[in-house]
């Protein structure tokens, strides 16, 4: 089961939007990649107050418009922004129609990719599959280890020895994309994570994920754990065709434990008509990533988008894939 990465959620975030006054645009500078920012000036009008020695303050001129601390700032910030502009993640996308398997659109589509909580959909596709098989049920208690509550967040923040259900683990997961319970069911199933990670590679084979490799079972960074668009969205269709009741765990808007409420980082639930599942992911190397299912007026479509520069820039390139693809889906 990334900055909802809702501390820094390096794993399934919503990222959001920062909204401020309205001061006056004085121009345009460039940056890597075509992308511009405006910069923006202090109102002539503001005041500025600094304490004297005698606690009294000083009443900086109005004529003034920016103090020389508020321009460093400014030019810190302006070369932030032009390096988070020079090393972006690379972009790939897919959309593919269930009902006949036609690809309806590829970009970088056998690129390979960093995962991040993307990856969760392959932990929930094997413990799934040992419910389905009877070999763990969604009562069972799984406890928190040392490694386990060491994980960086987006988590739970169970302490070492707690417990928490089969059930509820998959739904923290799927709505908080929880790295702590990631790691405690990979202990639960085989032992340990790197040991639950081999498995998740070797399930991946056998699906037909020929180009995804796995080295943790939560997306958290990895260098070698990397994956395709093509890869994700023949999980996806593997989700809903081997454990369609499981599948619909992915379609949680909130999940409640303990009293406390946490809403899933996927917002094109509820919002996009169809949208039915499935996850959301992120960390620096891949950017924000999503892969989504749209059932609507009996058509079915898979898509993912890979290296969304925000939440919001992420969802707004799936909602426009989206539609673009449906006409087209039989």
């Amino acid at each position: 089961m990334r900055p909802k990465n809702d501390g820094l959620d390096v794993s399934g975030g919503n990222g959001g939007s920062r909204s401020s006054g309205s001061p006056a645009t004085t121009g345009v500078k460039s940056l890597p990649h075509g992308r511009q920012i405006q910069v923006r000036r202090v109102q002539r009008a503001a005041i500025v107050h600094v304490p004297n020695a005698s606690g009294g303050a000083l009443r900086e001129s109005r004529g003034r418009s920016v103090t020389m601390k508020a321009l460093a700032a400014l030019l810190v910030g302006l070369s932030f922004l032009a390096d988070s502009a020079a090393v972006a993640a690379p972009r790939s996308s897919m959309a593919i129609d269930v009902n006949s398997g036609e690809v309806l659109h590829a970009i970088a589509a056998d690129e390979l990719r960093h995962p991040a909580s993307l990856t969760k959909m392959m932990t929930l596709y094997i413990v799934f599959g040992l419910i389905e098989s009877g070999r763990l049920s969604l009562t069972d208690r799984i406890t928190i280890s040392a490694q386990a509550a060491a994980q960086p967040p987006s988590k739970l923040d169970l302490d070492v020895g707690e417990e928490i259900s089969v059930g509820d683990a998959i739904r923290a997961l799927v709505t908080k994309s929880a790295n702590d319970i990631a790691v405690a069911l990979a202990e639960r199933v085989s032992g340990s994570e790197a040991a639950f990670a081999r498995l998740m590679t070797k399930r991946a084979g056998e699906i037909g994920m020929s180009r995804t490799t796995f080295h943790n079972a939560s997306g958290l960074p990895a260098a070698e754990q990397v994956t395709t668009a093509r890869d994700m969205l023949t999980l996806a269709m593997r989700l809903q065709d081997d454990y369609p009741g499981q599948f619909k765990y992915f379609a949680t808007h909130s999940f409640n434990h303990r009293g406390k409420v946490y809403r899933n980082h996927n917002t094109l639930l509820g919002r996009v008509e169809g949208v039915d599942g499935i996850k959301t992911g992120y960390i620096r190397a891949s950017g924000f990533n999503v892969v989504t299912s749209l059932r609507r007026d009996g058509k079915s479509i898979v898509a993912v988008v890979f290296g969304g520069s925000t939440a919001g820039a992420r969802n707004a390139q799936m909602k426009a894939l989206l539609a673009r693809v449906l006409p087209k889906a039989t």
